[in-house]
Formats: C-alpha cells, structure tokens, sequence
C-alpha cells in the first residue's frame, strides 16, 4: 500500500485533489455574508490553484477554465471573463517579450553583461558584484530565467579558471570541474547564490520584469478604477533604489567573511577573451540597443515622476500626447488622459523591429530586426496565465468574494500598528512563494488585501506593494524560483547552501522591505497611512441573479 502511495506523483494526486476540493466548496452551506457566486469562485479558485501547484494539467490549459467555468457557474458572462484575457497588460507583457527575445537573438544581453562584468574590478568580491549588477541589470528587461541560463555557464567557467590558475601555482593537477572543498569553493557558491539572487531581485525592479508586477497593476486598475496610475516609471523610481539595495545587502551577506585564497583576483583577460570571440558589434546589436534604450526610456518618462506630494518633478512626454489630442484632434481630457498605456509604447516598439532592417541573408533579401518565426518564441503559457489570473482576480472583486475574506482579514488584523501588518505580510509572502508559484499567491492575495486596507482605513497601496514584491524573494530552495533552479542543476550547490543562506536572505528581506515601505515608498509615491485615499472605492456586491 505504502510503495503504491509513493508512486503516485503530485500531478496524479492533483488530478483527484483539485476537482474533489472544487465539489465539496460549491456543496457546503454557504458562509454568512459570502455571496452565493462567490463561494463558486472560491471553488474554481481551489481547482486551478491545485492544478496549477501540482500541474495536474499544464499551466495554459488551467489557465483557461474561468472561461467555461464562469459563464456555466452564473458567476460571469463570456463576454466579461473573455475581456481578462486581452487587456493592455497582456499585451504590455506581450511587447516586452518581443523585445527581450530581439536581444537574446543577436547577443545583445552577452555583451552587455560581459562588459558589466569586467568594469566592476578583478578581486573575487568585485567580480561577484559584477556579476549580480550584470545578472539583475538583463532580469529588468528580459526573463530571470533567460539571464540565469545565461551567466551561469560564464560563472563556472570563469570559477573553473581560477581553480586551474592556482592549481598550477601551487604545483597541483587541476581539476575540470569545481571543487567544493577546495579554496575557491567559497566563492564558487557564492557567485552561483548571487547569480540566482540577482535575477530575482532585478526582476521586481520593473513593471515588465516578473509577470506578478503586472499582475498588481492588473488587478490595481480592477480594484480601483479611479486611483492615480502606477506607470513603469513610477514602479522603476519607487522600487530601483529599493532592488539596489537589496542587490548590496545580498552580496554583502554571501561576500562575508570569504577567505582569499593566493589567486584572489581575476585577470581581465577572462573577459576581454570572451568579447574578443563575440567579435566587434553587429549593426543588429546596435539598432536593437537603440530599440531597448529608446523603450526604456519612453517607459521611464511617459508619465511626471515625482517624489511625494509636493516634491521634485520631472514632467512626462504623454503631456504632449494629450495637448495633441485636445487641441488638434478635438478629443476630450478623459479619452486623453487614458489614451497612451506602457503596453502602447511595448507594442509600438516590438512593431517597429519588424521593419527594420539589419542585414541581407544568403539569397540576398533583407533580414530584419526581428521576424515571426522568431516571434513565435513567445511564452504564451505565461500570457494566458496573466489572464487566468485576472479572471480570477476580477471575479473575485464582482462578487464580493474579496471584500468578504478582506474583511475576515480586517477583523483579525484591526489594531495592529501598520508597520506591524506590512510585516506580517511580507512574512508570509516571501516563505509561501517558496512553496507555491508567486503568481497564484499574488492573484488570490492581492484583492483580499485591497479591501483589508478599505476596511483598516488605510491605503491600498501600503499593503499590496510589499506584499507583490515579496512574492519575488524566494531565495532559500530550488523550487522557489527557476533562476534557484538553474544554479542548482549546476551541481555547485547543495541544498544546505542554498537552504542556510537563502534563509536568512528571506528574514533579512522580510526587515528591510517593511523600513524600505515604510521610510522610502510612503514619499516616493505619496501614500497615507492615516485614512482610505479619495479614489478608493469599496468594491460592489454583484447580486444574484434572478
């Protein structure tokens, strides 16, 4: 009996789990102040979690039940649960792939991390800072996983390099692979935990660079349809400094106290080799950096950034746009004011490699920055999972699923000092994501903790803020994340390296993101802590139909 239960594997188990979790949720009594609709998506919600953590089915395919679930459960129509699905955050998500597949084709990200790499310095702590400023620079435009895979491989070779140079100083036979007990096994593991740490840390930095930052401002737009917009400036301007740090207090902690063994510096010529093999830049590698420079900049100042209420401005080019609208155009001051979205100028920019041309193939004809075999690439499984998300997300706002389980939360919160809840929710994001996908978390929490804050008197944002974040700094085991993963697919690391280390990263982290939201984002983005903002609204109970 025992040898038959340890062969069925979680997706198995997850097959009977989800739909069994699902009946028994749409069967008992309803709980008080629950909506009938919204215990049904609280049942749908458990079987595309279950299925979703233990891949009963694939990511895509769950993704896609609220679309028969919702229309045949009376929670919503088809045309309304469709609408989750193409929305301007799939598609701002949609451009940014583009994009980062436009620099992984010609080797863009290679280049720019090497030369990263080797400005930073030669002694061992320089070169592991190097390479995580390298490593979280590529995961704030391009996926954590794609810049893992990518300096992993530079990070062995260059550990299995040094280990070479000072076997041979020391009259030893080298070995090929690295050596854990070794002098350098310090800083082996070290460079691998940075390189996994970094891809994380980078990636909550921008809007477009983890699929939860665009889930927030998803559901954000859907809770609070009249609050001010959180542009990929804003986010760039509140949480760059906040990665930065983060990315320092990690390197300090894995750089601390590692000995420097007699070969304790790295020649440039490692790096200088290695660009020397890319070759001189291409003329794609050129126009794809114009097209990655001009994106990120129309995406850092489309909107004022400023600091606080009353503090510095920088004004936005939509300005432009909007006069453009109103003066010559004849359009009014809302359809301008809602007229140009980040995904506007993703889009426009992923359009704009279609057309330009970078070189000739072997029959002569022009290639271009980018073409739709390439295209093709795109991780879809991730953009459908944007909408099953959303749908999610939406339904539990329209039935007042959210405002009824925020307001359970509300009642077992009420009195807390708010620098205590922010912990606690930042506690309990970072070490369930290392569990259970970030994404799913951040989908059933994020509503929930919009209408807690309704209901604490507080704003929205000094909830849902740590709380998405936090959902990307998983840093203790190899499930938590893929960049953590990769490196341990390496066979660097053990378990017990990146289990020890990752977890005092995860408290450490848990510490600094409450201060940081506390003492930086309250100016950085103005947020009150006495009081519901003006633009807050509760969200509505949809009545039953009749």
């Amino acid at each position: 009996m025992m040898s038959k239960l340890k062969s069925l594997d979680a997706a198995r188990i997850g097959r009977w789990m989800g739909p069994g979790l699902f009946l028994l949720l749409l069967v008992i009594p309803t709980p008080d102040g629950m909506s009938v609709e919204g215990q049904r998506v609280l049942a749908v919600t458990a079987l595309m979690s279950t299925f979703w953590l233990t891949q009963a089915m694939p990511i895509a395919a769950t993704s896609l039940i609220p679309i028969v679930a919702f229309p045949f459960l009376g929670i919503q129509t088809s045309d309304v649960v469709s609408q989750a699905f193409i929305n301007k955050q799939v598609f701002l998500f949609l451009g940014g792939f583009i994009i980062a597949l436009g620099i992984e084709k010609w080797g863009l990200h290679e280049r720019l991390a090497l030369h990263i790499v080797r400005l930073l310095g030669t002694s061992l702590k320089r070169v592991i800072l190097g390479f995580m400023l390298a490593t979280a620079f590529l995961s704030m435009w391009i996926s954590n996983t794609a810049s893992t895979l990518l300096m992993t491989p530079i990070g062995i070779a260059l550990a299995v390099s040094l280990q070479k140079s000072l076997a041979k100083s020391t009259g030893k036979k080298a070995s090929d692979t690295i050596e854990r007990d070794g002098p350098l096994g310090h800083f082996a593991i070290s460079l691998m935990l940075g390189i996994a740490w970094s891809a994380s840390i980078g990636g909550l930095t921008t809007l477009v660079g983890t699929v939860t930052n665009v889930q927030f401002q998803a559901i954000w737009e859907k809770q609070f349809p009249l609050a001010p917009d959180l542009s990929a400036g804003d986010w760039l301007f509140a949480f760059g400094p906040v990665g930065l740090a983060m990315l320092v207090i990690s390197w300090w902690l894995l750089t601390w106290r590692m000995p420097t063994p007699a070969a304790g510096s790295v020649e440039r010529s490692f790096f200088t080799s290695r660009l020397k093999e890319l070759g001189k830049p291409s003329k794609a590698e050129w126009a794809m950096l114009a097209v990655f420079l001009s994106t990120a900049f129309l995406w850092t100042f489309r909107k004022p950034l400023t600091f606080g209420d009353d503090g510095f401005r920088i004004p936005g080019w939509q300005s432009m746009v909007d006069w453009f609208l109103i003066e010559q155009l004849g359009a009014t001051e809302e359809f301008a004011g809602k007229s140009v979205h980040d995904s506007t100028v993703a889009v426009m920019m992923a359009l704009v490699m279609f057309i330009i041309p970078v070189q000739k193939n072997d029959e002569g004809k022009p290639e271009f920055l980018m073409d739709w075999e390439t295209a093709l690439r795109l991780p879809w499984a991730i953009l459908l999972l944007v909408g099953g998300g959303l749908a999610i997300a939406g339904a539990f706002k329209d039935t007042g699923l959210a405002e009824w389980v925020g307001g359970a939360f509300a009642q077992s919160a009420e009195g807390w000092p708010v620098w205590v809840l922010i912990l606690g929710i930042c506690l309990l994001m970072t070490f369930l994501t290392e569990f259970a996908t970030n994404m799913v978390i951040v989908t059933v929490m994020l509503p929930v903790l919009a209408d807690a804050a309704l209901q604490l008197q507080i704003d929205p944002r000094l909830l849902m803020l740590p709380a998405t974040v936090s959902a990307s700094c998983a840093f203790m085991l190899p499930i938590g994340t893929p960049p953590n993963a990769i490196v341990f697919s390496s066979g660097v690391l053990t378990m017990s390296d990146m289990a020890k280390r990752g977890f005092v990263l995860n408290l450490v982290g848990v510490v600094f993101m409450t201060l940081a939201t506390w003492f930086y984002l309250v100016p950085a983005l103005g947020l009150s802590s006495d009081g519901v903002p003006e633009w807050a609204e509760p969200a509505p109970i949809v009545e039953a139909p009749e």
